[in-house]
């Protein structure tokens, strides 16, 4: 005969069930989706020791309150931005001063449905669980009430621990880490709402058209006879970059990708998960070291080519390489080599060594370069972030990409070499978002012929940066191109054109792209 187990016993397997059970039903169906202003958000309560606030604005990063002392988290997740509701802040600024009541609307509704649903979900999860466990129903109906009389004790200790004030002192992670100087500091909020209604509008508004604009791109017929390389230079931690070359890479059947470097902002290995992206772009990926970007994340890029190499060879997934100290690389047909940044200048406790620096380690590339050719393996292209040092490959090589100074250029060696300098495709990072006059975003397709490698054509693509949305791509052609050498028709039918590409609805300004500037150097004060 079975003997009854201990009442401390049952009351602590009563109390782990339903503690179980809550937790799975409020993971299963304790969220709500509800709109916030010009924002579809879900938000839903999750078990926690300290409770408190979380705002996830993905990809930005987030954001975290200490609104309130209990066991329960809630969870705020921005899924996207109504860009209707949005543009119609903007279009009609006189919407702006109802903001504030219509938000606040919107998250009592929110979070009272959320009550509500988190409750349900907590007492069937746990009333469940007790039937499949216990396989009693007076006792899996006391799991339900006891997880009710939980829910309703969480409750009203977040009621009792409320904190208005903790809107007053967020904790921001990812690009938000910058949010502060973006749209103000929390008490000149408090002070001034008027001014931070507008200015954080203008902030939803002009990432929402980036996005927009991005989709916009026009797009190029397939030549038969080229190979397409796209060239993006300075993301700086921007991840709506991303987007924007998996794009490109779709609509111009892009063969690979050079990334002249200045991936990151800091260098710090806290960066490091923003190079996740880089093995899902839809072509081969190639790295180059900027001066913002450290050893570290160098690494980081190292480690996801080796495991690229393994997908690769499995049939998944494109692979990732580095260049540095002129090991050559073949890469879709075409042989690469190049060397990282000598300086790592976000290190505040090293002195950059400036151009010095720069042309010594361009000199080692070029001794690699003549190596290579000496071995009857020449290669087609050289890379490196900075113009100063990419110039030291004249003579050796057809073409040399770089970046570094956030403004586009390209210009023809005393050697020959083609010096390409890529402007931002981040937009300077989140200062994109930040003034007034936004960095433009940039990309370049460069279109080579297959059997000899030679540059016949490029495409320079210009997004209008943040809070503009217009696209232009202006087509130019070497200066001795042959004529009908364009691989591809430009929308016009004739090279050397820019189109521009407006949304509907959107008052937007975009000029052509003007003549390439001189010869490139490093002036002072240029970014990075």
């Amino acid at each position: 005969m079975e003997r009854p187990a201990h009442p401390y016993w049952r009351a602590l397997r009563l109390v782990a069930v339903t503690l179980l059970g809550a937790w799975l039903g409020l993971l299963v169906a304790g969220a709500v989706a509800t709109p916030v202003g010009p924002v579809d958000t879900t938000m839903a309560l999750r078990p926690s020791a300290d409770g408190g606030t979380t705002v996830n604005v993905s990809p930005l990063g987030a954001l975290e309150l200490d609104s309130h002392r209990a066991p329960l988290r809630l969870d705020v997740d921005l899924d996207q931005i109504d860009q209707e509701r949005a543009a119609a802040l903007v279009d009609r600024p006189e919407r702006l001063r109802g903001l504030e009541a219509e938000i606040t609307t919107d998250v009592r509704s929110g979070t009272a449905d959320l009550a509500v649903r988190a409750a349900v979900a907590a007492v069937l999860g746990a009333t469940t669980l007790g039937l499949l466990v216990l396989r009693r129903p007076r006792r899996a109906l006391a799991a339900g009430g006891l997880a009710l009389a939980l829910m309703a004790a969480s409750g009203a200790a977040a009621w009792a621990t409320w904190n208005p004030k903790s809107v007053l002192e967020p904790r921001f992670s990812g690009l938000l880490a910058s949010a502060p100087s973006v749209v103000g500091d929390a008490r000149s909020i408090v002070s001034d709402f008027d001014v931070y209604q507008q200015e954080l509008a203008r902030l939803v508004t002009n990432v929402s058209k980036l996005y927009d604009t991005a989709s916009t791109l026009p797009a190029y017929e397939p030549g038969t006879g080229t190979r397409r390389v796209l060239h993006v230079s300075d993301i700086h931690l921007n991840p709506a970059a991303w987007q924007i070359i998996k794009s490109l890479v779709k609509q111009y059947d892009i063969d690979v990708i050079i990334d002249t470097g200045d991936t990151m902002d800091h260098g710090t290995s806290a960066e490091n998960g923003f190079l996740s992206a880089v093995t899902g772009l839809g072509a081969p990926y190639v790295w180059v070291r900027g001066n913002h970007d450290s050893d570290d994340t160098q690494r980081a890029v190292e480690e996801l080519a080796a495991k690229s190499g393994k997908a690769a060879r499995a049939g998944k997934g494109d692979r990732v390489h580095v260049l540095d100290d002129g090991v050559p690389v073949d890469v879709a047909g075409l042989r690469l080599a190049g060397r990282g940044d000598p300086q790592f200048t976000p290190d505040r406790s090293v002195v950059p060594a400036g151009d010095p620096a720069e042309i010594r380690s361009g000199r080692q590339l070029a001794t690699a370069l003549r190596a290579q050719k000496a071995a009857g393996t020449p290669v087609d292209i050289a890379v490196g972030h900075n113009p100063v040092l990419a110039r030291q490959a004249d003579g050796l090589v057809p073409l040399a990409l770089a970046g570094h100074t956030h403004r586009r250029a390209t210009t023809v060696l005393d050697g020959g070499t083609r010096l390409m300098v890529q402007g931002t495709t981040g937009g300077g990072g989140l200062r994109a978002v930040e003034d007034e006059e936004p960095q433009k975003v940039a990309a370049s397709v460069l279109y080579l012929d297959r059997e000899t490698n030679r540059l016949q054509a490029w495409d320079e693509i210009t997004l209008g940066g943040l809070g503009l949305s217009s696209a232009e791509v202006a087509r130019h052609l070497p200066d001795d191109a042959e004529p009908g050498t364009s691989p591809s028709p430009s929308p016009s039918g004739s090279p050397s054109t820019a189109p521009t590409v407006r949304p509907t609805g959107v008052d937007a300004e975009s000029t052509p792209a003007g003549p390439s500037p001189g010869p490139v150097t490093s002036p002072p004060g240029s970014p990075g």
